[in-house]
């Protein structure tokens, strides 16, 4: 065993298949784990005893300081290694889950899981840098970023579907402990596989400044985006919010421009390619995060469905992610990315728009079917989509890439939810004013009119998702349109400095 690694250090294209295999487990693992918490939450909230809206405190203080600290730890893996940054935090989100598993009250819940959110933040840069410097020619790399792509989208399928059984046969304090062992396995995986890579170019300064101030933005920015519906959208909390975000984003903005070392090189967003991108990734995120958020919730509350059922109606989600990720990779050299990518979004736009479909008399196959449609969608052109990045940076800056990448897709879900619930909320409360007034009852007795208010209601809600999913499909459609206007040229790609030691 010994001589099978010291071969693989000396020859690592030997092993590029099994340090993917490493970083598919790690990247599964922290993104797993904000998923299948939420399940827990009803427990959580009865062992606490604290109220529903103390809870969501558990998920927000996650996603802030996930968001907080991804350019961070994507700027440290490009210079001091990216493989040491990757086992660090892999190191620290273990232990930050046995401790969030062996919490004694609400407030060192909150603790632990801002270590958990800290230490995973380190995984995604990382892992797209690791996969960029492992697999170098094109089609190959393409194919292998998809492949890595799908696992970040397949573990919020997979949420609900461990996370019911493990709730239900082990409390809720299992969902953290079992990354005790799986991440040992993944470490061990990590410590033998992957090789380091550092850039030649040499960090003199890092950029404090820049980091805390792009902190404070994307805190005020998620929070809002988590909190809005709740406080009111032009509420004095949330224009304080706003207010925060143009106040230190613009100083960000101003710190990046004159530091020799940025955190997040502002050079990128003159490749219109880069900036297109992300763009498109946006929007797909967007719709893909916000719809897998409601539709549990519609399955559950209309359809009549427990959590594990709602969870195995996710699994061919999964497997049409997994299954047109590398197929869409497969093009690269063959299509022009714009195409495939435009392609993929309007298919992600069409599952969509079957969604508006859904009543309450909807079978298994109203919500498999769109499911899988969308997830083939958004699979077929996430390959295509990440590879871009990584091929028109720098590899010595793909970490920072990676990290900008990284944020656009958590602040597309934070948007995604935060939009969508909104457009939910005022096509219900548009909906029953609208049924209310089409209908009506002859009989006035007490019990019957209590009833009929309900089934206004009911109608006016199932109606209101139908309005969500039909909203979310156009935005796909403009992604789909704004996709033709990525570009790829190779006069982008800059000097590249790498050393794999």
């Amino acid at each position: 065993m010994l001589k099978k690694l010291k071969r693989a250090k000396d020859n690592p294209d030997n092993f590029r298949w099994l340090i993917m295999l490493t970083v598919i487990v790690g990247t599964f693992l922290g993104r797993l784990d904000q998923t299948i918490v939420n399940l827990a939450l009803p427990k959580i909230i009865g062992e606490f005893n604290i109220t529903v809206s103390s809870a969501g405190w558990i998920a927000t203080a996650y996603i802030l300081a996930n968001a907080i600290f991804v350019p961070i730890w994507g700027k440290l893996g490009d210079t001091i290694g990216r493989k040491k940054i990757y086992i660090l935090g892999f190191s620290i989100f273990i232990f930050g889950s046995v401790l969030a598993g062996l919490s004694w009250n609400f407030s060192s819940m909150i603790v632990f899981r801002v270590v958990q959110a800290v230490a995973v933040s380190a995984d995604y840069p990382t892992a797209m840098a690791i996969v960029a410097v492992t697999f170098r020619e094109g089609k190959e790399r393409a194919q292998a970023l998809g492949i890595w792509s799908a696992s970040f989208a397949a573990a919020a399928v997979f949420g609900p579907l461990i996370g019911g059984p493990l709730i239900d046969n082990f409390g809720w304090r299992s969902v953290f402990l079992v990354n005790l062992p799986v991440g040992i396995i993944g470490l061990f995986m990590a410590l033998a596989f992957i090789q380091e890579s550092v850039s030649e170019k040499k960090t003199a300064k890092f950029d404090w400044w820049g980091a805390i101030t792009l902190g404070l933005a994307l805190s005020a920015l998620v929070l809002v985006l988590d909190k809005g519906l709740e406080w009111g959208w032009f509420s004095l909390n949330s224009f304080f919010s706003y207010a925060a975000i143009l106040i230190f984003g613009y100083i960000f903005i101003q710190i990046e421009k004159n530091h020799s070392e940025p955190i997040v090189d502002l050079k990128f967003f003159k490749i219109g390619a880069f900036v297109n991108t992300l763009a498109n990734n946006f929007i797909v995120f967007m719709g893909m995060i916000g719809g897998v958020f409601l539709i549990p919730i519609f399955a559950q509350m209309f359809l009549g469905y427990d959590a594990t059922q709602t969870g195995f109606l996710f699994m061919p989600m999964a497997f049409m992610i997994v299954l047109a990720a590398p197929l869409g990779g497969s093009l690269t050299g063959k299509i022009q990315p714009r195409y495939v990518i435009a392609a993929s979004t309007f298919v992600a736009a069409v599952g969509l728009f079957l969604f508006s479909f859904l009543d309450a008399r909807s079978g298994p196959l109203s919500i498999i079917i769109p499911l899988s449609i969308m997830a083939f969608g958004i699979g077929f052109g996430m390959a295509q989509r990440t590879n871009i990045i990584a091929s028109i940076v720098p590899t010595a800056e793909i970490g920072i890439a990676s990290s900008v990448l990284a944020l656009v897709r958590n602040i597309a879900g934070a948007f995604g939810i935060a939009i969508f619930a909104t457009i939910l909320n005022n096509a219900t409360n548009s909906n029953v004013l609208s049924v209310a007034r089409n209908s009506f009852v002859n009989i006035k007795n007490p019990f019957v009119m209590k009833q009929f208010a309900g089934l206004v209601i009911l109608k006016a809600q199932v109606a209101a998702y139908g309005t969500v999913f039909a909203v979310a499909s156009i935005f796909l459609l403009v992604g789909a349109v704004a996709a033709l206007g990525i570009k790829v040229h190779k006069e982008n790609k800059l000097e590249e400095n790498i050393v794999i030691e």
